[in-house]
């Protein structure tokens, strides 16, 4: 009898456990993706679209999870009968489960008052005003930041080096900085990689404010900590993220579930984990795509595959849009793997097919818009 599996989101996790499963269990596996939304955003090009540079490619869910071997369910997962277990649609049915991975993604809450928020979305219309008052010189002073250290900030410095490039062809200028929690930029990757960053945007004339947290921007005032106020004609954020809930899946107090070795939720049978939704502190599809091939083998294995499932050790990998020529950064998160942080020209991975390096994914998303 086939191992039933349901997949709770319709993201980069949820597409990624699917593809797996289908490559590791095979027919041993029944997978179900349940999203009420019916589209797959890719959203990592939103950066590109206030500037005419990409657009957001969507795709149809229902037929992506056909051609990853699973079925698609137009239902939100609601609560979870772990000692049953029972999957609880938002509509009430019930639908009983093997194995549960929940990859439901995260909510995007307003980071600063009085700032325009970088949504990462099909229309960035705030960002692309902010660009044409540029333009008519109304804005001649314009920060970008991020709320969190805990925020995915490589967005943070694509838009700033994305105006700066616009500027330059455009004719205009504005004095641009980047006001980050960080103690360096892009300090996730490690100390090479923030080394070349700090040095690539003072080529660009990208003032970089290191350790200061944003608070508030008000009549031309942005409220920091610790360096108090900065002046500024209009800033730009990241939104705050927020885990998005299911009832009977533990969480800690801003949603967010925390998991073990193999993408586990702590104390739960048959229940896993996967993407930005996790506790792990970097949301980054790259790394939900590890989180994803980590469940697929705890489960595969189980279910008889002559494999050793691995642990999640995350690498994590990036596409810097620059203006000009793209950037590769790579560095390893984990421990034992000493400093292995770079910034290269060409893509350490292999080919580039896109800004979310995952196993199966990359290339599945590459055959389906060919």
């Amino acid at each position: 009898m086939k191992e039933s599996v349901v997949i709770a989101g319709g993201g980069v996790a949820a597409l990624e456990v699917a593809l797996a499963l289908r490559d590791l269990a095979g027919a041993e596996a029944e997978v179900t993706i349940c999203s009420p939304r019916p589209t797959f955003v890719y959203r990592p090009y939103a950066v590109g679209v206030p500037y005419g540079v990409a657009r957001v490619a969507t795709y149809d869910l229902e037929r992506l999870a056909a051609a990853a071997g699973a079925r698609y369910r137009a239902d939100s997962i609601a609560s979870v009968d772990r000692a049953n277990r029972l999957a609880v649609t938002h509509d009430g049915e019930t639908l009983p489960y093997g194995d549960l991975v929940v990859c439901p993604g995260t909510k995007l809450l307003w980071p600063v008052p009085g700032a325009i928020t970088f949504w990462g979305i099909a229309e960035e219309r705030d960002v692309g005003k902010v660009m044409a008052e540029i333009r008519g010189g109304g804005t001649r002073r314009v920060a970008f930041t991020m709320p969190t250290v805990e925020s995915w900030a490589l967005p943070l410095y694509e838009l700033a080096l994305l105006t700066r490039a616009e500027l330059e062809r455009s004719g205009d200028d504005a004095e641009l900085t980047v006001v980050t929690p960080e103690d360096a930029p892009l300090q996730i990757f490690g100390r090479g990689v923030a080394e070349e960053m700090a040095e690539l945007l003072a080529g660009r004339r990208i003032e970089v404010r290191s350790g200061t947290h944003p608070v508030r921007f008000e009549e031309g005032v942005l409220e920091t900590v610790p360096a108090g106020p900065l002046p500024f004609d209009k800033v730009v954020s990241l939104p705050k993220l927020e885990g998005r809930r299911i009832r009977g899946v533990p969480h800690d107090v801003e949603g967010f579930v925390r998991i073990g070795r193999h993408c586990e939720v702590l104390e739960c049978d048959c229940l896993y984990a996967a993407g930005d939704v996790t506790s792990f502190p970097v949301k980054q599809g790259g790394l939900a795509t590890q989180q994803a091939d980590v469940v697929a083998e705890a489960i595969a294995a189980r279910l008889g595959a002559p494999i050793e499932p691995a642990e999640f050790d995350p690498v994590l990998r990036g596409v810097l849009w620059t203006g000009g020529d793209s950037r590769y950064l790579q560095g390893w998160l984990a421990g034992g793997h000493g400093e292995t942080s770079t910034m290269t020209a060409a893509p350490p991975w292999g080919a580039d097919r896109g800004k979310i390096v995952g196993r199966y994914l990359t290339d599945f998303l590459a055959g389906v818009a060919a």
